[in-house]
């Protein structure tokens, strides 16, 4: 076999390894392996119709020309996604380092010190940017970070708001549309009622039990949310705040004025577009609240010797452990996309996110003084970032549009007729310049060179401005040269095992190491530096990546179709146990709610369900994990019109190909339920 094949380089066992391996099972080969552990019936019956396999040379071939076929223009488009730079000690050696892209979930906290201080600095920079005292290790980012926010705001509805039937969670008209889009999917199941409207005018009903504003909002503009967050604490309303991260460099921390949760995105923390991810989520709430708040918390503790030691706390209110009597479904989210997150803090400090985000204030509040000349009107006056423009009367957006296009940037064109442009880290003089140059020549005006953008202090209201300190701790204050953050860095590498350092024979759903040929693509401006909203003439290259990735991908699971919107596993299953909601609905059997979960099921399935709205009953498994066939039978039977799904990982969570996997399918659709299948192990039955 030539060692130039993916195969022959990225399977680790050798031909030596695995002839022992054959021999300490007692079998002659792996053909033979397999006859007996793959049920025959469940065998393909043919080879998959698949390319033919590439060199790494070949692939890397490949990608180059997708890569190519990008094209990457300046956008300052902005609606959650901004322009950032990746510190290069950062990029070189965390993101582009396989001993942090390696190493396995923080379970075992003894060989995870430095990873787990990384994610404490995350979270620190959290708690302190937010003026809230509890932090999450991160979240898949900010939509599924505001859905979270409302379960949570549901879960810790007192006994009286219960009694009452509080269902309702208000969002503002200004919060970001696609954080609205996740936020009404994930309540519809639970029967939670989502009214929009404008937080200043809105009057509380007693039907409430949370609301969620943007801060700044969509269209750019900083609000006092004081008296709002008054208001809806008098009806025993919670406030939760999607906040631009950056932005709270300058702005009053949400702490501060009234929220209750803070959430959002730390894309803007030093990691790249991506064409929309990932990047990491971020969540921060008060102490009382510490038993609600979803996904991992890094705690401090001490050692058996009294030394200084970190460890994944309350772990009991994870969905792992409460299984279907969670109200969340997340675990270890974003935790590389934290720890760059977090370790930009480290490398920036307090000073640091001042000026950087001074730089992107500073840029927005010059080009509206000189779009303001040109006869435009910047509608929003307290702004950080984003400027909302309304064109003079008879100029052209899509004269506008050609001009910014041809000059290489992207703005947000809104369907009113105006113009959004976002400035960040990145933005400069000359680039206000460029700007204010696309404006001149689309409305017939002369250049305005502007030779530099500082700002001594922000053209805000006063009123908006921080008072709270930030980033005091001394992690923050002390790593500002390249060869000290390097250091820092590698400190807390040595800390950790890692894929580099020995095997990790743990888990099964997180343990697919990528080849260091299929990583490298992820640093190459083409890939890194497409906006998500940016025009599709412009993502040709990622749009024929992830076509060919669904048709692979629908080739190898026998399915119609494939869809690439779930950012994790457990949000697969939760996708693919709406769709399967949706499948029942849409054939007028809205009774059909019951899921099938065999006790053995990761504990993410029954999290899940629940948050999927279904009714979850358990099916009973043998001492070896297998699943009890007459048990799930019997109980597929029993709840024959309430029927909704069987979730079954296979091979099981136990490594195991259970024989009678055909007859558990064939009883579930006999009883008119569908099953989902958990892919965790899926690697172990590809084309077989």
């Amino acid at each position: 076999m030539s060692q130039d094949t993916f195969s022959a380089r990225h399977i680790g066992p050798r031909p030596g390894e695995v002839r022992e391996m054959l021999e300490a099972v007692g079998v002659q080969s792996l053909d033979a392996l397999i006859e007996q552990t793959v049920p025959h019936d469940i065998r393909l019956p043919k080879k998959m119709s698949l390319p033919a396999p590439m060199s790494e040379a070949e692939y890397l071939g490949h990608i180059h020309g997708l890569a190519r076929k990008n094209r990457v223009l300046r956008s300052l488009i902005g609606r959650g996604y901004y322009g950032t730079q990746t510190p290069a000690v950062i990029q070189r050696n965390v993101f582009e380092n396989p001993s942090w892209y390696t190493s396995y979930t923080p379970y075992q906290a003894e060989i995870s010190q430095g990873r787990l201080e990384a994610l404490l600095n995350f979270q620190t920079m959290v708690s302190s940017l937010t003026g809230l005292p509890m932090a999450n290790a991160s979240l898949l980012d900010e939509g599924t970070a505001a859905a979270e926010a409302m379960l949570m705001m549901h879960s810790l509805r007192s006994r009286t708001a219960v009694k009452e039937n509080r269902q309702v969670l208000f969002v503002d008209d200004n919060v970001f549309p696609q954080t609205v889009e996740v936020i009404v999917t994930r309540a519809e199941p639970l029967g939670i009622e989502v009214v929009r409207g404008c937080y200043s005018s809105y009057t509380f009903t007693g039907r409430e039990f949370g609301a969620v504003v943007q801060y700044p909002d969509s269209k750019g503009e900083i609000h006092d949310y004081r008296a709002f967050a008054e208001a809806a604490h008098g009806r025993e309303v919670l406030v939760a705040v999607a906040a631009d991260i950056l932005s709270l460099a300058l702005l009053e921390a949400p702490g501060a004025w009234g929220a209750d949760i803070a959430l959002g995105s730390t894309q803007r923390l030093g990691i790249p577009f991506g064409c929309g991810g990932p990047s990491a989520g971020y969540f921060a709430t008060h102490e009382k609240y510490k038993r609600n708040i979803p996904g991992r918390i890094v705690g401090v503790s001490i050692d058996r010797h009294g030394r200084h030691a970190l460890r994944l706390s309350l772990q009991t209110r994870e969905q792992h452990i409460k299984r279907e009597k969670a109200t969340s479904n997340i675990c270890t989210a974003q935790a590389l996309l934290a720890t760059m997150a977090g370790l930009y803090a480290v490398y920036q400090g307090p000073e640091g996110l001042r000026r950087i985000a001074m730089n992107a204030h500073s840029a927005a509040a010059k080009a509206a003084e000189v779009l303001r000349s040109f006869g435009c009107a910047i509608t929003r006056t307290n702004f950080f970032d984003t400027l909302h423009v309304q064109l003079p009367e008879g100029a052209s957006q899509e004269r506008l549009r050609e001009e910014a296009l041809a000059q290489g940037y992207n703005f947000y064109y809104c369907e009113c007729g105006a113009i959004s442009i976002a400035f960040d880290e990145l933005s400069t003089a000359r680039e206000v310049t460029d700007v204010i140059g696309i404006f001149a020549r689309a409305l017939g005006r002369p250049a305005v060179p502007v030779a530099r953008i500082t700002l001594e202090a922000p053209v805000f209201d006063k009123k908006f401005a921080r008072a709270t300190p930030m980033l005091e701790e001394k992690v923050f204050n002390i790593y500002r040269s390249e060869t000290e953050m390097m250091r820092y860095i590698k400190q807390l590498e040595r800390k950790d095992i890692s894929l580099t350092h020995s095997m990790i024979p743990l888990g099964s759903c997180t343990m697919k190491l990528n080849s260091a040929a299929s990583m490298l693509p992820l640093s190459w401006p083409e890939f890194t530096s497409i906006h998500p909203f940016a025009p599709a003439d412009q993502m040709e290259g990622y749009m024929e990546l992830i076509d060919n990735l669904g048709k692979y991908l629908s080739e190898i699971t026998g399915f119609a179709s494939t869809t690439f919107q779930p950012n994790s596993g457990a949000s697969g299953e939760y996708t693919g146990l709406m769709i399967i909601r949706k499948y029942h609905l849409s054939r007028g059997n809205a009774q059909r709610t019951t899921i099938l979960i065999p006790t053995s099921a990761h504990g993410t399935n029954p999290a899940s369900a629940a948050m999927a709205g279904a009714n979850i009953v358990l099916v009973e498994c043998d001492a070896q994990g297998n699943i009890n066939v007459e048990d799930l039978e019997a109980k597929a039977k029993q709840y024959a019109d309430t029927l909704c799904a069987f979730m079954v990982t296979y091979p099981s969570t136990h490594g195991i190909f259970e024989s009678k996997i055909r007859r558990m399918v064939d009883i579930i659709h006999a009883h008119g339920g569908l099953v989902y299948m958990d892919g965790a192990n899926m690697n172990g039955q590809v084309g077989l």
